[in-house]
């Protein structure tokens, strides 16, 4: 395992304060059953940014950390591992996918494959069924408004993402990865 250099330990404890206050204060947070089933915000782009820059590992942490720091300071129902590995896996799958790619800056397109295929996995698959098997909410009450939702979550991250990456390669001459 490489050594994190002192900038990226910066930049990654930034996406985690990012990730909690966009998860936990700026979302709307629907509640079914007394467990909250649908969580509309921008709290996984953070953890995206952080795997995408800095590696799967990266966005392991970024989302491990900032779900297991964000329950304890702004807790809705039990606390569950489960959603701090769908969490984490938020960050490493993009980032994995990206790995093969040797440009700086991956394209829009490749930006978009990436993060929906995390984001199927993560957020319309593994959430609903954790909420299911944990909570016993049919995924059938919670599929439809996550399919709609990461829909239009996903270009934009691919957007704000492609954005980000160019400003930061340009602003700090920072070679991701």
């Amino acid at each position: 395992m490489k050594k994190i250099a002192t900038r990226e330990l910066v930049f990654m404890a930034l996406l985690v304060s990012l990730n909690i206050v966009l998860t936990r204060v700026a979302s709307i947070r629907l509640s079914i059953g007394g467990v909250e089933g649908i969580r509309i915000g921008f709290g996984g782009f953070p953890v995206i940014l952080a795997g995408i820059m800095f590696g799967p590992a990266a966005g392991g942490i970024v989302g491990a950390v900032g779900d297991a720091v964000g329950y304890y300071i702004n807790p809705m129902g039990p606390y569950m591992p489960h959603f701090t590995l769908t969490a984490a896996l938020t960050g490493i799958i993009p980032a994995l996918m990206l790995t093969p790619i040797k440009k700086t800056v991956p394209s829009f397109w490749q930006l978009l494959l990436a993060i929906g295929t995390g984001q199927l996995v993560t957020s319309i698959i593994l959430v609903p069924y954790f909420l299911q098997m944990l909570f016993k909410i049919p995924m059938a009450a919670t599929l439809p408004a996550r399919i709609i939702g990461q829909a239009l979550h996903v270009p934009v991250y691919a957007l704000f993402a492609e954005l980000l990456l160019k400003r930061i390669n340009i602003a700090l001459h920072y070679n991701i990865r």
